[in-house]
């Protein structure tokens, strides 16, 4: 039967862009200008990465460095890994994606569902570590046979995706009235594309990233922080700084929270890198005019984050929401009973001797500390394991000058400090000495089991 009459795709492939556009009403109500999202979720993929996978992959056959029965090897923080196994899976290509430990369970089974292999590398490691999702990648597709990777990063047409495609839709459903352009920024390819494309049209177009805390972006040094898939620790050749005139910097905390009020209040389902836009052109509009106009990138969908962003449990733990704002019995109330000299975080370098924990760990009275990388603030991401007091002395009396991170352990575990008491945090101290507790993400200080109960001890009396 002839098909060509009908308003039918020949394949997934062909459904990628043309994504619309809605006014953020609730969001914006009270910004001077309206705030317009583009809602990248409706991509057969649920991201913007399906229009880089499929312009690169396009690219990549058409120059010979894609062959027939090849393997797709690239690192992700998995958007990008669906849009290129969508056309693998159109194309008969293999794919192999490395992501690091940060990224959500759901994103992990979420590749394996399209048959791809997914190789986990921990996030809190530099760039050029051999353990880092970019060696892990190089390293895969040296052992690969036939082997192409994408390199999203550094690929020039990653940005020309978004130069030929979202930049044009963009101007054409406002009409060329878009005063601002508000995204995110990891590899760089939309900003840059979509920046790049609307500067020609109108130089006076702001292009604006919003940026994670931390994130090299907007100044920092890289160091992890929670929000996937924007920011990073190094530059991207395909990110173009000549067209970004503001970067703002979004704090998990404040990333979070706006991706739970845009799915509240407007109704749509985003992840937590649409909540850092989103909050970056709230934070951008307060500054502007009835006459402008600001239009947001929504890069993905929220059903990637249900057991994180959208998980109570995980929020609280993370020291990111209250459970009860009125209960008294809360782990703040217990580092607020405590001396105040003892309350600030102590943990250990991974390169800290021994002999030097054990003292930390004599002067502090805990049993077990954690082990982290950098200095203070430190992020959860930073915190690689913890150390025995028990262990340590049993290992001491020949190993006093090596490092604690030879006898590394499981990190603590973690609570919130607006988590209650009753049940979960006292029931932890049964199989545990001591405790982590962040705050917004962030570790603040460890509490023991000493503590919990003599907090308990002075309630009662």
């Amino acid at each position: 039967m002839e098909l060509s009459d009908l308003d039918i795709a020949e394949s997934v492939i062909d459904l990628i862009g043309k994504t619309p556009m809605v006014q953020l009403k609730k969001i914006a109500s009270d910004s001077p200008c309206p705030i317009i999202a583009k809602i990248e979720t409706t991509n057969p993929g649920g991201s913007v990465k399906d229009r880089a996978a499929i312009t690169m992959i396009d690219a990549a056959e058409s120059e010979g460095l894609l062959k027939p029965g090849g393997t797709i090897v690239e690192p992700t923080s998995g958007n990008t890994g669906v849009g290129l196994a969508i056309v693998a899976a159109q194309r008969g290509y293999k794919c192999i994606f490395v992501m690091t430990d940060k990224v959500s369970e759901e994103k992990v089974a979420l590749l394996k569902a399209y048959g791809s292999e997914v190789v986990v590398c921990p996030g809190a490691v530099e760039p050029d570590d051999p353990r880092s999702y970019y060696s892990t990648a190089e390293r895969l597709v040296k052992e690969t046979p036939n082997a192409f990777q994408p390199n999203q990063y550094h690929n020039p047409n990653n940005p020309r995706a978004h130069y030929e495609t979202t930049g044009p839709e963009i101007w054409e459903q406002t009409k060329g009235r878009i005063t601002h352009f508000v995204a995110g920024a990891g590899t760089g390819g939309t900003i840059s594309g979509v920046g790049k494309f609307l500067k020609e049209k109108n130089k006076a177009i702001q292009i604006v990233v919003a940026d994670p805390e931390n994130s090299v972006f907007s100044g920092g040094s890289g160091r992890p922080y929670l929000v996937e898939g924007v920011g990073e620790d190094f530059w991207p050749t395909t990110y173009d700084q000549s067209v970004v005139d503001l970067t703002i910097p979004i704090s998990d905390a404040d990333s979070f929270s706006m991706t739970k009020r845009v799915t509240e209040e407007e109704g749509l389902l985003i992840g937590g890198s649409c909540g850092t836009a989103v909050a970056g052109a709230v934070k951008l509009s307060k500054n502007l005019s009835k006459d402008d106009l600001v239009v947001v990138l929504l890069p993905d969908s929220g059903r990637g984050y249900l057991s994180k962003i959208f998980n109570p449990i995980w929020m609280a733990k993370m020291g990111f929401s209250y459970e009860n704002q009125l209960s008294d019995e809360t782990v703040i109330q217990v580092i607020e009973s405590k001396n105040s000299t003892n309350v600030g975080l102590v943990y250990l370098n991974p390169e800290e001797p021994v002999s030097s924990a054990l003292k930390i760990m004599e002067e502090t009275g805990f049993s077990d500390l954690p082990v982290a990388i950098g200095e203070m603030p430190i992020s959860a991401a930073e915190v690689i394991g913890s150390v025995s007091k028990e262990i340590l002395i049993e290992n001491s009396n020949d190993n006093e000058l090596l490092p604690v991170k030879n006898f590394l352990q499981p990190p603590l575990e973690l609570v919130g400090v607006g988590e209650e008491l009753f049940p979960r945090i006292v029931t932890l101290f049964n199989e545990a000495e001591t405790v982590l507790v962040l705050d917004g993400g962030r570790p603040i200080t460890v509490l023991s089991k000493s503590d919990v109960e003599a907090f308990c001890e002075n309630r009662k009396n």
